[in-house]
């Protein structure tokens, strides 16, 4: 059992033999597939998709969680050449007028560098540092059920492969079939009321155009448009040579099996409609082929992240889904993953159900307030009272609280671990 927190480039630890299955190797499932191989734990990780492209759009990783990449060698310094690097933010009202600016400068001076980029280009950075590792990563494999017992856990794959370890990581997403085996019930996301137009694609004809040139011809920049119900970020990366930018607005639609469909530039036109022309050039000149409409959907806050056995846990989104206004889902899917691995190294292999429960406590409060910041957020800007703003431009920043950004889930979890484990004891749930 360890007591310390391991450093980035220490000599691996002993085996712990401990032995962890991980579905889904999404964000939360390869970092806890990561940290868990970097403390000994034996990992195994499977993956529905026979192919893991490097698929998606922007994705955010606050300090809380970008600190992550630097305890990986050489994650931080493949990640750089895809990091955005634009260190402030554009506001402006839906006609175009400036209203203010937000520095990030003092808090990456503070807190440590976050990192923007393109989802499926980071993602493939750690799977490739994953599997050179040493981490089994088994691709096309589609799980059906997801069963437990005092000794272990397991899951049955299409086909009828029956695989087991001492603890189940379920982290496929807002549709996991571990969360049956959690709840005791099947549960169905519920449709937001939002939805969001993304994209990404080349800026080449960008440049050309005289409304959208300056997004692009001086390098990153960052700018958003808010207005009544929707608002419009815009993201140059990579020196200005690409561009990605999400609409989020009113969607009354139901949830059907898939949410991201093809979109439709008359749609987003529709929705933009009167809108400062920069933004209804930029929306004309996106490739068509390269927009995706994607409904936001929510669950209601989860009673429990882990199995009435303790067995099988639910990280990411499969416990948790953000909306992106929050800034934080990815950020958080990580500390999932890391806080577990740590608790599973303190707890030792034969405590590992003390070890998730100790980990559901350690994360349960701080992943539900942060959530709740996702909603905060969007209202902040979505029913924006304009006389007030005009009075104080700076009340329609980006909240960046210390409590979220300057904290470090794995040296929280070591430190404390005991403490929770005794209020635990002390209410008979250990």
């Amino acid at each position: 059992m360890s007591t310390s927190t391991p450093t980035p480039n220490s000599t691996p630890p002993p085996p712990s033999g401990i032995t962890v299955l991980i579905v889904g190797a999404g964000f939360a499932g390869l970092t806890a597939a990561i940290e868990c191989h970097r403390k000994g734990h034996t990992v195994l990780l499977l993956e529905k998709s026979p192919a893991l492209a490097p698929l998606g759009d922007i994705i955010s990783f606050g300090q809380n969680s970008s600190r992550f990449f630097d305890k990986w060698p050489g994650v931080r310094e493949a990640i750089a050449p895809l990091n955005h690097k634009a260190e402030e933010f554009q506001f402006h009202d839906w006609t175009g007028r400036f209203v203010t600016t937000q520095d990030f400068r003092e808090e990456h001076r503070r807190w440590g560098k976050r990192v923007n980029g393109h989802r499926g280009e980071i993602h493939q950075v750690l799977l490739r540092h994953a599997v050179a590792r040493g981490v089994e990563v088994r691709l096309g494999c589609n799980v059906v059920e997801y069963f437990e017992s005092e000794d272990g856990a397991g899951v049955v794959l299409e086909g009828g492969e029956r695989l087991t370890a001492d603890a189940v990581l379920a982290a496929e997403g807002v549709r996991s079939r571990g969360r049956r085996l959690v709840l005791g019930f099947e549960d169905k996301p519920l449709p937001s009321g939002y939805a969001v137009f993304r994209t990404w694609f080349d800026a080449a004809e960008l440049a050309k155009n005289d409304k959208t040139r300056h997004l692009v011809e001086n390098g990153d920049t960052h700018t958003g448009w808010i207005g009544q119900d929707v608002h419009f970020l815009a993201a140059a990366i990579k020196d200005g040579k690409e561009m990605s930018w999400v609409c989020t607005h009113k969607d009354e639609g139901s949830i059907e099996e898939s949410w991201q469909f093809p979109g439709k530039i008359e749609e987003v036109l529709k929705v933009v409609e009167g809108w400062d022309p920069v933004v209804v050039q930029l929306v004309k000149l996106t490739p068509p082929e390269r927009l995706f409409d994607y409904k936001l959907v929510f669950r209601d806050p989860l009673p429990t992240f882990i199995s009435p056995k303790a067995r099988t846990a639910l990280i990411g989104d499969a416990a948790h889904p953000f909306l992106p206004t929050s800034i934080q889902g990815a950020s958080q899917a990580m500390e999932d993953g890391v806080v577990l691995a740590a608790c599973l190294d303190k707890a030792g292999k034969g405590k590992v159900q003390e070890a998730l429960r100790v980990w559901e406590r350690i994360r349960y409060e701080r992943v539900h307030k942060i959530q709740q910041t996702g909603v905060t957020t969007r209202e902040q800007w979505h029913k924006a009272d304009w006389d007030a703003i005009w009075k104080d431009p700076e009340s329609m920043h980006l909240p960046r609280e210390e409590w979220i950004l300057n904290f470090d889930a794995e040296a929280d979890a070591y430190a404390s671990y005991d403490a929770v484990k005794e209020r635990l004891a002390a209410r008979s749930k250990i």
